[in-house]
């Protein structure tokens, strides 16, 4: 994450930016704002379930997605000790119960994104093997969106914790599947 000062020309604000690569060979450059606020983030719900390219709704339900139900296709048994349905369903839930119960004095937002929203410029660029031949893609990461809470834990001395929340859209078989990484951070 870097951080980059107003903009001249044209006018802008303060943006910040998120360089990576993705190990099955995409690049992105993903840029966005910061946002301080008193309190705790408001961490939105997210979803796992795959729709068809440039149609968010409906989301298509797979059986695999239903841990009870069993499958070749998924890890079963004691490979998924640790893993609710409610993990399943929403992968944020993990962070919104990390903070249940925590008093956090402030918060400083960060969110980037590969499109040109709300920062022009960013985007995605992917290996020739990921673009595919002439039968099409093989998994083209369309998007990157990424938050990250910047977080003042109240105590003695206060703790500074960290929590992201980053899709991203894999294109592939006629689907965007949303590929959701969450993780909370608290500084030794």
């Amino acid at each position: 994450m870097g951080g980059h000062p107003q903009d001249q020309r044209p006018e802008r604000v303060p943006t910040v930016a998120r360089l990576a690569s993705i190990p099955h060979g995409t690049t992105i450059v993903a840029q966005g704002t910061a946002t301080p606020s008193a309190g705790a983030p408001r961490i939105p719900n997210t979803s796992i379930k795959p729709f068809s390219i440039g149609h968010p709704t409906p989301e298509i339900d797979f059986p695999e997605q239903t841990l009870t139900n069993q499958t070749s296709f998924r890890t079963s048994g004691a490979g998924l000790t640790g893993v609710t349905q409610a993990m399943v369903n929403n992968p944020n839930t993990i962070l919104q119960a990390a903070i249940a119960g925590q008093h956090i004095t402030s918060t400083t937002t960060l969110h980037v994104t590969s499109t040109d929203t709300p920062v022009p410029g960013g985007g995605t660029a992917n290996t020739a093997f990921l673009k595919g031949g002439p039968q099409g893609p093989n998994a083209v990461t369309a998007s990157v969106v990424a938050t990250f809470w910047l977080e003042t834990v109240q105590g003695q001395p206060a703790e500074n914790q960290l929590q992201y929340s980053q899709t991203v859209l894999l294109n592939f078989n006629g689907l965007s599947w949303p590929h959701v990484t969450v993780g909370t951070l608290r500084k030794a």
